[in-house]
């Protein structure tokens, strides 16, 4: 009896394991299915840094450049020419002296464009007009989306005359995007013989000096206001000292201040011409007998002088509306 009661107990212990043994696949069944589940889920949680790799090379390709020319977040100003950016070439010369004009070269617009709307916010194209060659530069406007284009024609170059027209051309667009457009401010610059070398070849004057610009400043309206112009050995031959802006600022304040303080004294003799007493009850009494006469309302009168009862009358307004009642004639008559 002992074995058998051994036996059943082995044999309910046996059966017992069998029937945990499903239990625990289905437990990890469902752990597999979670783990499938959970797979996607993590593909659709990729980062977009790791997305943006996933991007093939065509489809990369920037279909509108960043760089803009109006927006509300991004206003891209051409800058002002530097010093080093200006160069100097001799206009006229004669025996006493000669005059210089100042140019810009076009590298320092091709550099002032990538600088101010990316090398590739701008582009630049050119076609032949009537046997001219023009030159159009387009700047991308972010905004409206669209290429903003502007276009000047170019004149030929004694050397050169393809490129050199095409190098003008090219600057007199950018001078109408305003780069370099100060220089069209810039002072008429004489520098005496006493300061050159000149030289007499034949009929014409010649000299061998070179010069730049040293030093140059602006106003707000963007005009030259300060220039210093030297030579090779570094001396000065120009000089524009630096206009007196605040002196007559001053002087348009101190001007301000004269014309605020004649208002400040007028103001006070209007407030006491509003303060001034009424007329006396025997000028009312005069004035009564006169309305009268005339058959006028008194309304009428109040009304013409802008007031509103008679104690605002004022002596000035009660001679006037006598005077006018006086040349008026009588109801009777009328």
């Amino acid at each position: 009896m002992a074995k058998q009661n051994i036996k059943e107990e082995l044999a309910k212990k046996a059966g017992a394991i069998k029937e945990e043994q499903p239990e625990k696949q289905v437990q990890t069944t469902e752990l597999e299915k979670q783990v499938q589940i959970t797979e996607p889920e993590k593909q659709m949680q990729i980062p977009e840094s790791e997305k943006q790799m996933q991007i093939p090379e065509s489809e990369k390709q920037i279909s509108e450049p960043d760089a803009m020319i109006n927006s509300n977040s991004d206003k891209r100003v051409i800058r002002l020419l530097r010093a080093d950016e200006i160069e100097c070439r001799v206009s006229t010369i004669n025996e006493k002296g000669m005059s210089l004009l100042l140019f810009k070269d076009a590298r320092v617009d091709q550099r002032i464009l990538d600088e101010t709307f990316t090398p590739f916010g701008w582009k630049r194209t050119h076609q032949c007009i009537d046997g001219n060659l023009y030159c159009t530069v387009e700047i991308w406007d972010k905004e409206k989306r669209q290429w903003i284009a502007k276009q000047d024609v170019g004149t030929t170059s004694h050397s050169e005359k393809e490129k050199g027209q095409a190098s003008d051309s090219f600057k007199r667009a950018c001078f109408n995007w305003g780069l370099g457009r100060e220089l069209y401010t810039a002072p008429f610059i004489w520098v005496p013989a006493t300061k050159v070398n000149i030289q007499k070849n034949g009929d014409r004057y010649t000299t061998s000096d070179r010069f730049c610009v040293h030093s140059i400043s602006y106003n707000l309206q963007r005009e030259i206001s300060a220039l210093t112009v030297v030579n090779q050995n570094g001396q000065k031959v120009f000089v524009m000292k630096q206009k007196p802006e605040r002196k007559t600022e001053q002087k348009m304040d101190s001007a301000d201040k004269k014309r605020k303080t004649e208002e400040t004294k007028q103001k006070p003799e209007e407030g006491q011409k509003t303060q001034e007493k009424p007329a006396s009850d025997k000028q009312f009494i005069l004035l009564e007998k006169e309305l009268e006469r005339t058959g006028i309302p008194m309304e009428t009168v109040l009304s013409r002088y802008h007031i509103s009862s008679m104690e605002q009358m004022t002596p000035d307004i009660y001679a006037k509306a006598l005077n006018g009642l006086k040349k008026t004639k009588t109801k009777d008559a009328a």
